[in-house]
């Protein structure tokens, strides 16, 4: 299994299955596409080769909207070869690329580059400038090109494309568990920690503040939840918030903070993994930091009863 960063720099791949996409999130509707790939590669024994692209092509084509991506490259890239696929392409989407014809596409990058023996694509996808390209215009070159040209199943498709956005409407509502049924995973973040204000201190509840490695992935609703947090493969407990930390400061910046419980080591500048467990309640303005702290309390109870009850 091997990941290949420069598209001009690939090996020979025997009798390559093909398929290209962004597969944002991994999820279970992606996993029953690439069982498909990973299938079909061992029947005419052959080697499974997904495609992608860095950065995502809306963030060059659509630069003023929020992209909200699920899995940051180097999780998706690890999420996709746990599925049983062999190599991954990430190719560099770029305004040259974005601008390629549909023809061009298809001979000087998927053929000329991967040699195809079967290409697997949706009945919707489309490639090449302007989107021109589509399954049919792979059909027309495929006695030209001598590939075999196989199209994933409508229903897959589909059911892929209604989970990535039920995935992020899921999340973008705080809904954190039914977002994590859809993974087939916990939803997770990676950040680095960072100096904050250490106020959490002076409460009893210390935090590590968390700059996300991603300033594209889709942070959950602002809130308080249960989460597990990975540090150098410990996966210990803990109680986070997202939020502008209003009894405290009058700061209109989001903050992302975690209270790590029965844990006192220096991390500062090291990177943790956020596993979200469960959202807990909504952001609240207290009168006193005696009422905060009381609810802080209530919170750690409520985290680790949830905790236990979940892996």
């Amino acid at each position: 299994m091997a990941v290949f960063s420069d598209i001009h720099h690939l090996p020979a791949f025997r009798n390559a299955v093909i398929t290209v996409g962004t597969f944002d999130g991994v999820h279970k509707g992606h996993t029953s596409i690439l069982q498909e790939l990973v299938q079909c590669a061992k029947e005419v024994n052959g080697e499974s080769v997904l495609i992608t692209f860095e950065p995502h092509p809306r963030k060059l084509l659509f630069p003023d909207q929020p992209l909200g991506i699920l899995t940051p490259l180097e999780q998706k890239s690890k999420l996709i070869l746990e599925t049983g696929i062999e190599h991954i392409v990430i190719a560099q989407f770029t305004e040259a690329f974005s601008k390629l014809s549909a023809d061009d596409y298809i001979e000087n990058f998927l053929v000329g580059l991967f040699h195809p023996h079967t290409i697997i694509i949706g009945h919707d996808h489309h490639f090449g400038y302007d989107r021109k390209g589509n399954i049919g215009l792979l059909k027309k070159y495929e006695t030209k090109y001598a590939y075999k040209l196989l199209e994933i199943p409508a229903r897959l498709i589909d059911e892929a494309a209604v989970s990535s956005t039920k995935i992020r409407k899921a999340l973008e509502a705080g809904h954190v568990n039914e977002a994590s049924n859809m993974l087939g995973r916990n939803y997770s973040i990676t950040g680095k920690v960072v100096k904050g204000a250490q106020l959490g201190r002076t409460l009893g509840y210390p935090t590590a503040n968390i700059a996300p490695s991603d300033i594209d992935q889709l942070i959950p609703a602002i809130g308080i939840y249960a989460v597990y947090v990975i540090h150098k493969q410990m996966r210990l407990k803990g109680m986070l918030s997202i939020g502008f930390n209003p009894t405290v400061s009058d700061d209109k910046r989001i903050k992302i903070e975690v209270n790590i419980f029965d844990f006192d080591q220096d991390i500062y500048s090291e990177t943790i993994d956020i596993e979200f467990g469960h959202r807990l309640r909504d952001e609240q303005k207290f009168d006193s930091l005696d009422a905060l702290k009381a609810q802080l309390h209530l919170d750690k109870e409520k985290t680790i009863n949830y905790l236990n009850h979940i892996k």
